[in-house]
């Protein structure tokens, strides 16, 4: 066999360097051009399950209040999965003299009590439920507080009770959405900004309508996504509440 059919045949054998290189580059190109379809599909994914966390979290709520008279006041954010207290709802005092900790402007703020509440730790992206609460619907009374109402014994908001949190469409508070919110249920999104994780530690970086979420006052910020806000915010409403309060033979 002469050189020249011994090349020949080599040749046919398999794909010479200049083949191999254009199928390479033309499986780069395929990737490229799926991967941002695959992470949004996978952002999506994350989108929808935290809503539906949200959903389960705001009958849970409701579920405690209808047991207990009140709702849960928030656990302490800063406490290390696994350690002593972690999900757990912070409170000082007993009894009626019971209140929650971490009070500013009449209302407790930190992360959900999923062990109370017997609910996920964290959403999707594995961060932890920032949670609000008006003190005086988590407290210990029996509902003679500020309210004019009549008492109402083992119920700690009455009827006339009302809310003091509020959600606004951007941090400007020009504009609402919701007013005199008993408590409300944040997920930090993606980037996380203003969440707790589960060592303890809360993600910086919130700024803008995002930083409202995470300063731990009583305005809140709801709206669509955009480049700069990714948060899921989810409330329970006053009217809601008291129906089922009501049905459930608590109130009058």
């Amino acid at each position: 066999m002469t050189t020249r059919s011994r090349i020949t045949r080599f040749s046919h054998a398999g794909f010479t360097l200049v083949e191999i290189s254009i199928v390479l580059a033309i499986v780069a190109l395929l990737l490229g051009g799926l991967l941002p379809t695959i992470s949004g599909q996978v952002e999506r994914q994350r989108i929808n399950e935290t809503r539906k966390q949200l959903d389960e979290i705001k009958e849970a709520l409701i579920g405690y209040a209808l047991i207990n008279g009140r709702l849960p006041c928030p656990a302490d954010g800063t406490i290390a999965t696994g350690q002593s207290g972690a999900g757990v709802e912070a409170t000082t005092g007993t009894g009626s003299a019971m209140t929650c900790s971490n009070i500013t402007g009449n209302a407790a703020w930190g992360v959900l009590p999923w062990a109370t509440l017997g609910v996920g730790e964290t959403d999707a992206w594995g961060r932890r439920f920032t949670y609000r609460v008006t003190a005086a619907f988590a407290d210990g009374t029996d509902g003679s507080g500020t309210a004019s109402c009549s008492v109402t014994t083992g119920v700690s908001f009455q009827l006339c009770s009302s809310g003091n949190l509020n959600v606004w469409t951007s941090s400007s508070h020009s504009s609402s959405v919701a007013s005199n919110i008993p408590a409300i249920v944040i997920s930090h999104g993606t980037d996380g900004y203003g969440a707790y994780t589960s060592n303890g530690n809360q993600i910086s970086g919130a700024s803008g309508d995002e930083g409202d979420n995470a300063n731990n006052d009583n305005n809140f910020v709801s709206h669509d996504f955009t480049p700069t806000f990714d948060d899921l915010v989810t409330w329970i409403s006053p009217g809601v509440l008291m129906n089922r309060m009501v049905t459930a033979g608590k109130l009058p």
